[in-house]
């Protein structure tokens, strides 16, 4: 499904819960243009304030492991007791129209993508600290205690991956990792395949091969 030669890069970001990752990715999308935000299906229940096709396609258990099933998604994985899923048909079509595209991926998603398309772009950002991770997660005030405690004993299990990827990005200063972020963005797009997809003609006219 997936080839080298599409003219959109992809790209997956992975982190553990209040790292932050979700406020730079929003963040990035509003300094960047070309790219767009993969949005999953899931099965748990919606955040205050958030929308169905906004944040997440919510969906039951039994229509979620029905669109599996029918292999519907890209990847998929069960997370904190919930399943999270991405639609393979809409990120082809919009690599091959020249869209780059931003997973908000869990690391055991990431590697299943990859295993995929190994041209994918991995990214991994981290807290400064494992207080500051417990901060952030009681400061955006969305999750219980019990889910709090969770996270934190689950989030080194999950920052020990970010050995495996690509990037990696210390939020310690939002403005500093946000830079960080745009770097690998932009400096993704130059590499020699995706500029000769993106301009061609550009390439032919020079005479240099693909």
């Amino acid at each position: 499904m997936f080839s080298a030669d599409m003219k959109g890069s992809l790209f997956l970001v992975s982190a553990p819960s209040g790292a932050g990752k979700s406020s730079l990715v929003n963040a990035l999308l509003e300094k960047v243009k070309g790219i767009e935000l993969s949005i999953s299906t899931t099965t748990r229940a919606p955040r205050p304030g958030e929308l169905d096709g906004r944040e997440y396609n919510f969906t039951t258990v039994e229509k979620f492991l029905e669109a599996k099933e029918k292999g519907e998604f890209l990847e998929s994985a069960l997370v904190h007791g919930n399943y999270y899923g991405t639609s393979k048909k809409w990120i082809e079509e919009k690599m091959k129209e020249g869209t780059d595209v931003l997973l908000e991926i869990d690391w055991q998603g990431a590697f299943q993508v990859r295993d995929i398309f190994p041209e994918a772009v991995t990214i991994f950002i981290l807290p400064p600290s494992i207080k500051s991770l417990e901060e952030r997660l009681h400061k955006r005030g969305q999750d219980s205690e019990d889910t709090i405690t969770r996270r934190l004993l689950g989030a080194g299990a999950e920052m020990v991956h970010a050995k495996d990827f690509q990037f990696v990005i210390i939020n310690e200063v939002f403005e500093t990792a946000l830079d960080e972020f745009r770097s690998v963005v932009i400096g993704s797009r130059l590499r020699f395949k995706k500029q000769y997809a993106r301009r061609t003609d550009v390439f032919i006219q020079l005479g240099i091969p693909s």
